[in-house]
């Protein structure tokens, strides 16, 4: 498939309009058609319905398959573009909320840095399509286990801290002044979905044999104060970093006994990074 026309069939289904899309990309409301024209005739598939604009069976089935298709081949462009490149002088950085420690704080140059906080599953991705020299993502997972990253390009990890976790409890909660707590113990209480800030329920269910750990409230965002704030309000319970969960005004940090986990982060780059990045990752990597 000509990744142009995917790319056009990805933007029109995005926005359900031929002329947004035209608007969007560059190009002429006939040109957009053209190219979805081309692609269905390529696929021997229609694609989109045109009155109201909306994906096919096999339009949206195409979909599944476009955003990483799109992704690797940025990837590959970055990778390209960065090795025969100039090293750069400064630094971006991506970094999921919680996933700044203590050692990459100490170990980043004193001028320079750019620091982009992402969702978790984007940070691998800015750094594979190139928008990010480097990324620090973290994440739940047994002592010294590798945290399972998305599969969105060939990518080097480090794993570069780990700490223990705790349940974050408002302070009036009957089991705030435990001095610990089994996860188990905790499946049928009422939890935070904040997937991009706290530790995400999906890992927490699979600690657990894959049960519990139903949602009270869900958090789209990556503020975790704000996230804290809730847990203290009681709107549910949060898994987090020792270092996120003590000092929280109206809570209580309860650490997890059972079963073995941590919290771990992991430097994520392509590539052989150069210049600062360069320094950034020898510097973590002997730490590691």
């Amino acid at each position: 498939m000509d990744p142009h026309l995917l790319r056009t069939y990805v933007t029109v289904a995005r926005l359900a309009s031929f002329s947004e899309a035209a608007r969007e990309l560059g190009y002429t409301q006939s040109a957009v058609s053209q190219h979805i024209a081309a692609l269905e005739q390529d696929l021997g598939a229609a694609l989109l319905t045109r009155r109201p604009v909306t994906p096919t069976a096999a339009g949206e089935r195409l979909l599944e398959h476009a955003g990483p298709l799109l992704l690797r081949l940025e990837a590959a462009r970055a990778d390209v573009v960065r090795m025969a490149a100039a090293p750069a002088h400064g630094l971006t950085l991506a970094t999921s909320p919680t996933a700044l420690v203590p050692a990459a704080l100490a170990a980043l140059p004193p001028a320079g840095v750019t620091l982009r906080v992402l969702a978790r599953d984007e940070v691998p991705a800015a750094v594979a399509a190139g928008t990010a020299d480097l990324g620090l993502v973290d994440g739940l997972a047994a002592p010294s286990d590798p945290l399972r990253l998305p599969d969105v390009a060939p990518l080097t990890t480090y794993g570069v801290a780990e700490e223990p976790v705790c349940v974050l409890l408002p302070a009036a909660h009957p089991l705030a002044r435990r001095t610990g707590l089994r996860l188990g113990d905790l499946a049928d209480a009422r939890w935070l979905d904040a997937p991009d800030t706290a530790l995400p329920l999906p890992q927490l269910r699979a600690a657990n044999g894959g049960h519990g750990f139903r949602p009270a409230l869900r958090y789209d965002g990556t503020d975790v104060r704000l996230l804290t704030v809730l847990a203290a309000a009681g709107h549910g319970l949060a898994l987090l970093p020792r270092s996120a969960a003590t000092g929280v005004p109206g809570a209580v940090a309860v650490p997890v006994t059972g079963p073995r986990v941590v919290h771990r982060t992991e430097l994520v780059h392509a590539g052989a990074p150069s210049g600062a990045a360069g320094a950034l990752v020898e510097a973590l990597s002997t730490r590691a």
